[in-house]
């Protein structure tokens, strides 16, 4: 067999574990085979690309592929093992944003470089190839641009808040005009010095689109743009693969950009935004009903009360968010799931669908805890349930579980949200009253008449509950 038909098959492989692993990553229970199908698929197109690589350049020499190869491997494989180790789950969101900008850039170099060893021809399959460059450049210098500005924003480097220059929407229309003028342009010159200048002015444009449409997006938004940044890392790798000509690249790419494009568009319908919207820098940018309110004063409690309070319910149920990752409370959280469910205490965990900054960021948290996934519920299976709730937990969330979302003019007004004041009692679980949360929106829960506030770090808190609970009822 010819090395063409090799790789062609291994290509072919390759893509159906990478569509195995999609399908069996939508799933709790078989995540974790969904990962090692797509690991399999990696490791097969590694290797028939090495192998291809050494047989397209036989004057180059096997040795010299190899060190090549060999040498970018070790500085991915350093960077990457050492970001792993000092990255934890609840920067997990920014390291992603960051990961994507890398391939956003990647598609600009291949594309530059693309162009510069094009053959200089006219016709129309020449014209076709430069639109190819000049897509993927473009794709490429907004997702880096965005993914920058969505890093900066989820590692708190710069305010969360919607940026609103005056006329953004006419801005970014002119800009998209300017862009297809300058592809017609791209498209038509017959030679590396014609057309450098429109390839210049198009990246520059593109990379400052990114920047401007990402920082237009208000904090309430952010686990959707990670999604659709993620789409375009998705598109800007088929693009790639289109300027390279390689068929997997091109199937890869295309397979995580049209899922990270149909999951923010579930998650944008689950936060009652319009997709075109949110993309377009939608909402985020406080009103002037969002001025700060006085809501009355707040009641807390302490730990040996909600102990009490727990082990005499009869339903709880337990609103993860952010904070709980921030003081990696999962942990203590799974113990005290078990605890009260040995007592005969029915509890069950809702989630929100943008809970934490990442989509499945919670979930991912209660399974690395091994919180049973039977017990795991979202938003839509949960909220009709909370009348009948004892006592609910809110640990560490805000947007999600704020009433605000009901009232008009509010930066998160129709937001689907947890409606947990509905329940007999809301424990909420915050280090302290100065934090308004990550949209910025004051909560009014905080202050209701069936509420108590048990502030601290939310870790030590559930781990006082604990020792409550685990001291026998007679004592």
């Amino acid at each position: 067999m010819d090395t063409q038909n090799f790789v062609a098959l291994a290509y072919i492989a390759a893509a159906l574990f990478f569509i195995n692993a999609l399908r069996n990553l939508s799933r709790h229970d078989t995540a974790q085979a969904g990962n090692t199908s797509g690991a399999i698929g990696m490791g097969i197109a590694l290797v028939a690309t090495v192998w291809l690589a050494i047989d397209s350049d036989p004057e180059r020499g096997v040795a010299a592929t190899l060190i090549l190869i060999l040498l970018a491997l070790a500085i991915g494989a350093v960077v990457g093992l050492r970001m792993a180790k000092k990255v934890g789950m609840t920067e997990m969101p920014q390291l992603i944003a960051l990961l994507h900008s890398f391939v956003g850039l990647a598609a600009v170099l291949v594309g530059y470089n693309t162009f510069l060893t094009s053959a200089s021809e006219a016709g129309p399959s020449h014209a076709f190839h430069m639109g190819e460059i000049f897509l993927g450049v473009f794709i490429g210098a907004v997702t880096f641009t965005g993914s920058i500005i969505a890093y900066l924003k989820l590692a708190a480097k710069m305010k969360s808040s919607a940026l609103t220059l005056p006329g953004r929407n006419l801005l970014n229309i002119g800009a998209m005009i300017l862009t297809v003028v300058l592809m017609v342009w791209f498209m038509n010159t017959d030679s590396t010095g014609s057309g450098l200048l429109p390839l210049l002015l198009m990246t520059v444009i593109a990379l400052a689109l990114g920047l401007h449409l990402v920082a237009a997006i208000g904090g309430g938004d952010m686990p959707v743009v990670v999604s659709m940044l993620n789409s375009y890392s998705g598109w800007a790798a088929a693009a790639a693969g289109f300027m390279l000509q390689n068929d997997l690249l091109i199937i890869t790419g295309a397979l995580v950009g049209s899922s990270g494009a149909f999951l923010s568009y579930i998650m944008c319908k689950a936060m009652n935004r319009s997709f075109v919207s949110v993309i377009l820098g939608g909402f985020g940018q406080p009103t002037a009903s969002a001025e700060a309110r006085d809501y009355g004063s707040h009641t807390e409690t302490s730990a040996d009360e909600v102990a009490q309070l727990l082990s005499t319910a009869r339903k709880v149920v337990i609103t993860p968010g952010y904070g709980m990752a921030v003081a990696q409370a999962q942990y203590p959280v799974a113990e005290m799931t078990k605890r009260l469910r040995d007592m005969g205490v029915d509890v069950s965990f809702g989630i929100h669908p943008v809970a934490g900054r990442l989509p499945g960021h919670m979930n991912v948290l209660l399974a690395e805890a091994k919180v049973p996934y039977d017990i795991v519920y979202e938003l839509d299976e949960v909220n009709d349930e909370f009348s009948d709730v004892d006592v609910v937990l809110v640990i560490g969330a805000n947007d999600t579980v704020n009433p605000a979302a009901e009232e008009p003019g509010s930066p998160i007004e129709g937001m689907p949200v947890l409606t947990v004041w509905e329940a007999k009692n809301v424990i909420v679980f915050k280090r302290s009253m100065g934090n308004a949360g990550y949209a910025g929106v004051e909560n009014p829960l905080f202050f209701n008449d069936n509420t108590r506030m048990l502030l601290g770090d939310a870790k030590a808190s559930v781990d006082a509950i604990n020792v409550e609970l685990a001291v026998p009822a007679n004592q």
